[in-house]
């Protein structure tokens, strides 16, 4: 939810003065970064030639720290300890995700802290990990820093989950030139801007979180006409629903196991996938209790299952077209976006609902990032893409509490940002010299059915009789979606301010001290990665050699050698676990060169065995 500024004249750089910037798409199962470079926008790989990033992130009891591939590989095996779809944890407090699986840490701050062998997270920490990866990725790439980012989030979004990726990506050392909505990334991804004027539908099912939005181009301009959605649905609940139906079928208890439902998700996503291309898949799963349950899944019987979901992704359809003021036949393209849109049935149904059929051109796990990448272009000064603008809107409508518990509106939702209002009120008593302002956001009515962000207090206001004051209370909100509230007495100009941040985010102290202790156990941290990867290869020496002695030392060893080898390798056991990486490394080395004439002998008894039986000639080229 942004306005993407142009750039300012005479703030464009030479060529030669390209700016690093970088669009990220923070996602609930995968993320990635993308950059524009000689004028096109590509995604960014990693060493192995991976764009995407699996948005998983593994706590060590060393204190190290796994991200993506290597963490996935553990998420069934060391669940308690490997964070998953933590995008669904972002802003939200304890009562919200008591039900997530992980062990939380007692106490009574507000922000939920998971509980793993490396100590106590939040999921702000867990998702600065992911960008430090990505931000990693880009400065190896592109030659140095990045100058700026712009990092998607869903449209439904509210305030708290904002504020929550802004803290990240702080915490990351990321300089967030903006926060972009996913769908309107993918509107600019798809070149919708180069296309006639028009009114298009961004519909973005990603693994846990669902968006509609209503986008209307003309001239130059790209205005958000309405957004819906679900920040707690997504490719997550379908695996879940494929899940619970192996569960039901292998006759599997829910005895709340967190290491079993993540194996049953990983085989639901498998089966998920698969059926993308195959109208039938073999399942073969393991049953907690021993045994194997084998059995099949069909397309029809997947598409049954998640009819229920796929139906609560088209409320919110109907609803911004509502809000937008329009028809399904005034929409002219439907673009689909997120990983989840490519199971055959969603766009079955999507392309029923808006009687036409999506686009599902671009990769649509790429084309957020590639969107918010050419927006970072623009922002950091080098922009192909500045005559273009982009007007988003709130999602969700930002109100004060009234007398009676009532909620008195006063940013309705869809409403294009950045925005400023203001509403006059007034006291309730006579001689009242305070008033209190509760910030809520919500579409009800009751200050109870409403999400409160925070409260704050005016005093100074001279003693009048009731309702003879005056109070303007100001709401604006910036071109993050962020928001920020002051309350002005007219007769003296005394006021009080505020900055939201709601209270499932982390303190401004919490931040700094984060970032202070990251930077002053740099060489610390730098020291333990070391340490950790000579431990690893200590224990690979030692496997290896093992097997080798198990297969062939009885038989190509004397006593005496073989001796000498043992020995090698029960001093390096001895060093292994400890923290000297300059003798473990040695106590390798030791190892390596007392097996060497065995490692020889290995060898050329292979080669024996290839030729045995075979004449020199028959090799000759």
């Amino acid at each position: 939810m942004a306005l993407l500024q142009i750039s300012e004249p005479g703030q464009t750089p030479e060529p030669h003065q390209q700016r690093r910037a970088a669009g990220i798409d923070l996602g609930t199962t995968n993320s990635l970064v993308a950059t524009v470079r000689n004028g096109k926008s590509e995604a960014l790989v990693d060493e192995q030639g991976w764009q995407l990033l699996p948005s998983v992130v593994r706590y060590h009891d060393n204190g190290s720290v796994s991200v993506g591939y290597e963490a996935q590989r553990a998420a069934v095996d060391d669940a308690q300890n490997t964070i998953v779809s933590v995008k669904r944890l972002m802003g939200r407090g304890k009562v919200d995700i008591q039900d997530s699986g992980y062990g939380f840490a007692e106490g009574d701050s507000p922000v939920p802290r998971i509980h793993t062998v490396g100590g106590d997270v939040t999921a702000v920490e867990v998702s600065a990990e992911i960008l430090k990866r990505l931000e990693q990725r880009a400065r190896q790439q592109l030659g140095g820093a990045l100058d700026g980012v712009v990092i998607t989030v869903p449209a439904y979004f509210d305030d708290a989950q904002r504020q929550a990726t802004k803290d990240a990506a702080k915490l990351a050392g990321l300089n967030v030139m903006r926060l972009l909505n996913e769908p309107t990334a993918a509107a600019v991804a798809y070149g919708l801007d180069q296309k006639d004027e028009g009114v298009y539908a961004i519909y973005d099912l990603g693994g846990g979180t669902f968006d509609i939005s209503i986008l209307r181009f003309s001239r130059g301009v790209f205005e958000v006409m309405a957004t819906a959605g679900d920040s707690a649905l997504g490719g997550d609940d379908l695996d879940e629903a494929v899940s619970d139906w192996i569960m039901q079928q292998a006759g599997i208890e829910d005895d709340g196991d967190h290491r079993t439902r993540r194996y049953l998700m990983r085989s639901a996503r498998a089966a998920k996938e698969a059926l993308t291309n195959e109208l039938e898949v073999r399942l073969d799963v393991e049953r907690p209790e021993g045994g194997c349950w084998h059995g099949s899944l069909s397309r029809e019987q997947f598409n049954k299952l998640v009819s229920p979901l796929v139906s609560k992704t088209l409320l919110p359809c109907q609803r911004a077209l509502r809000d937008a003021g329009l028809e399904k036949t005034d929409i002219q393209e439907v673009v689909m976006v997120g990983g989840s849109t490519r199971v055959p049935y969603v766009r079955e149904r999507v392309g029923e609902f808006f009687a036409c059929r999506p686009h599902v051109d671009i990769d649509p796990d790429r084309v957020v990032a590639i969107g918010a990448a050419i927006q970072a272009d623009v922002l950091v000064g080098n922009g192909q893409h500045d005559d273009m603008l982009l007007l988003d809107v709130i999602p969700l409508s930002l109100g004060i509490e009234t007398m009676g518990g009532l909620v008195e509106k006063i940013v309705p939702r869809n409403t294009t940002i950045p925005v400023s209002k203001a509403q006059d009120f007034t006291t309730y008593k006579d001689g009242q010299t305070a008033l209190s302002v509760h910030i809520v956001q919500g579409e009800r009515e009751l200050i109870g059915d409403c999400r409160s962000l925070a409260r704050f207090e005016l005093h100074g206001i001279p003693p009048m009789a009731a309702g003879a004051a005056r109070i303007r209370v100001i709401y604006q909100v910036d071109a993050d979606g962020l928001l920020s509230v002051t309350a002005r007495e007219a007769t003296t100009g005394i006021e009080s301010h505020i900055d939201i941040k709601p209270s499932y985010g982390l303190s401004d102290n919490e931040i700094e001290q984060m970032l202070s202790d990251s930077i002053a156990h740099a060489e610390d941290d730098v020291s333990s990665r070391k340490l950790r990867e000579q431990q690893v290869e200590a224990a690979r020496t030692l496997e290896a050699i093992t097997a080798a002695l198990a297969a062939d030392g009885q038989r190509l060893l004397d006593e005496n050698e073989r001796r000498l080898i043992e020995r090698a390798m029960d001093d390096l056991q001895a060093v292994q676990q400890g923290d000297d990486v300059a003798r473990i490394k040695q106590a390798c080395q030791a190892v390596e060169q007392a097996g060497a004439e065995f490692a020889q002998r290995r060898m050329n008894d292979s080669i024996r065995q290839a030729l045995a039986g075979h004449k020199l000639d028959e090799f000759k080229t």
